[in-house]
């Protein structure tokens, strides 16, 4: 649909073409950014840069809205990239809401239904690959597009895509969908932990399960990523003290744990699930992210 001429017909129809596309271009943003913050911010920038743009003769508004907020995302991933801002081991942010096994009342829907190991995996790519894999293999953007954007060829494109999507199968495993295994899994996983049983521990845990964990500048100590069962097992018994402020969750849509002493986040555990095993756990307990985390539907 062609927009209306300059006036305030036109604005009111920007301002609504861009409100109906809001949740996917934040969708977009945050699986590019990997950051909830970050996205809202690109996605804010976008709109700046739309509202000063001549939209006369647009045809089709989700496309360049689209278009104009890929290049938001691809100058941020660079300039990150440029001042290697993140620390070794970083853990995107997560998206907390209530597990409708805890409360069947929720009906909260996940937007960012993305996994965290997912995330973890697309931080490492470079922000081409980042870009190409998440425009064409999550929400379908053509190879000549995404070219376009990159200033390469479709076919460049595609091997971007390509190299990404290698990264992503040998290093992010698809989980289990199912919630309510995932629920047996965690919760026994949880009680092995309140016991400190490390046996208990090990039997939930694939052999080659990795641990990563993020404790920002503020809890450097908790940064840290740990390899097989037996390693894992030992941190998780040692974190038994945290085990009677725990709460099952999901986190991006899968089962996880929230650890909040006083009714503040401490600590966020995703888990990725593959055959009732836990292949991996990724922690955020980085105090100063937590903080702006809200955690008060989970809570009550």
């Amino acid at each position: 649909m062609t927009a209306p001429h300059r006036g305030s017909d036109h604005q009111d129809w920007l301002e609504h073409a861009f409100e109906q596309q809001r949740p996917q271009l934040r969708a977009v943003a945050y699986r590019m950014l990997g950051s909830s913050a970050d996205a809202e911010d690109a996605v804010q920038d976008t709109w700046i840069r739309v509202s000063r743009a001549d939209t006369a003769s647009v045809e089709n508004i989700g496309p360049w809205l689209r278009t104009v907020l890929s290049r938001v995302c691809l100058n941020q991933l660079r300039s990150r990239r440029q001042r290697r801002e993140q620390p070794l081991t970083h853990i995107p942010d997560p998206v907390v809401t209530p597990d409708p096994g805890v409360d069947p009342e929720a009906s909260a829907v996940v937007a960012d239904g993305v996994g965290m190991a997912l995330l973890v995996v697309l931080d490492s790519l470079s922000p081409a690959e980042r870009l190409a894999f998440v425009l064409h293999d999550m929400f379908g953007v053509a190879f000549e597009e995404i070219g376009s954007l990159l200033d390469r060829s479709p076919a460049a494109a595609r091997q971007l895509a390509s190299r990404a999507r290698r990264r992503v199968r040998g290093q992010a495993p698809t989980p289990d969908p199912d919630l309510a295994r995932q629920r047996q899994v965690v919760d026994a996983f949880l009680a092995a932990a309140r016991l400190g049983d490390f046996d208990a521990l090990v039997s939930v845990l694939d052999p080659d399960v990795i641990l990563r964990s993020d404790g920002g500048t503020a809890r450097p100590q908790l940064t840290m990523t740990l390899r097989g069962a037996a390693q894992v097992a030992s941190q998780a018994r040692n974190a038994e003290v945290l085990a009677p402020f725990t709460h099952r969750v999901l986190v991006n849509g899968a089962v996880g744990l929230l650890v909040a002493p006083k009714q503040k986040a401490q600590v966020v555990m995703a888990f990725t699930i593959v055959e009732q095993k836990i292949v991996a756990i990724d922690v955020l307990a980085d105090p100063v992210r937590l903080d702006s985390l809200d955690v008060s539907a989970v809570l009550g």
